[in-house]
């Protein structure tokens, strides 16, 4: 028999919590305009496990990796978690402790929201190019042989992201060409382009609608693709929008 939880200890929480930070919580799906609820999600995660005590322990992951984005990431415009949660679901399946997979899932995307978010020294504005994979696919370009199969919430990635922002982290200590140190009351912007939010907004929905995205985030069995300059189209794209240089 299937778990039947209360509106109390479900994922409709996680609905309500994002509910009270975000007004629309857009999705990048070219197909619609608002993300899967959590309470969709779950449906999908009880069609897998059947433990309930297990399945509190994948809600209660959500909870803080969720409250960390919404912490850290206040200005976040798309917000899809369909492959974040299949991906975290996959990997709790075969972990041999799963509840301590998850912990280690959870804390690992917590400790990044807060390495570059809004109260870090890096300060990055939205945590799009970690969900929709953008920092992934660059990754996978690095190594393909060795990594092209690793999946963009695999814990492998999650680890050489925490190296990179510390690396960052560094290099802006030192005040570096790349990473200079920034006023508290501004976002860094890596980018020739501007990322305010109409500008974010409209260049990621063109791109999305080009299949120009490296990783589908709403879609439950997205497979990522890397072998693509996305850095490039994303120029390109900015250029043909007329998006302002920042």
């Amino acid at each position: 028999m299937k778990p039947n939880f209360t509106p109390n200890n479900s994922f409709q929480v996680l609905d309500v919590s994002l509910a009270q930070k975000v007004v629309k919580p857009l999705s990048l799906n070219p197909n619609k305009s608002l993300i899967t609820s959590f309470t969709q999600l779950e449906t999908r995660v009880i069609q897998q496990v059947s433990d309930v005590n297990l399945i509190l322990v994948i809600r209660d992951t959500l909870q803080r990796i969720l409250d960390a984005l919404l912490y850290n990431f206040p200005e976040n415009i798309f917000w899809d978690f369909d492959l974040m949660v299949s991906s975290m679901l996959k990997q709790t399946i075969f972990a041999e402790n799963k509840v301590d997979l998850l912990e280690n899932f959870g804390n690992k995307i917590v400790l990044l929201m807060d390495m570059f978010g809004r109260k870090s020294e890096i300060r990055f504005r939205y945590v799009h190019d970690f969900i929709y994979g953008f920092d992934w696919a660059g990754w996978v370009q690095k190594k393909p042989p060795q990594r092209a199969h690793l999946e963009p919430f695999c814990l492998d990635f999650l680890d050489n992201l925490i190296r990179r922002g510390e690396e960052i982290l560094q290099r802006i200590k030192k005040d570096d060409v790349k990473y200079p140190q920034i006023s508290s009351k501004r976002y860094r912007n890596p980018f020739d382009f501007s990322r305010e939010p109409d500008s974010e907004h409209r260049l990621l929905t063109y791109l999305a609608a080009r299949d120009c995205i490296p990783v589908a985030a709403w879609e439950w069995d997205a497979v990522g693709i890397w072998d693509k300059p996305f850095h490039l189209l994303r120029e390109q794209a900015s250029l043909k929008l007329n998006i302002p240089k920042k």
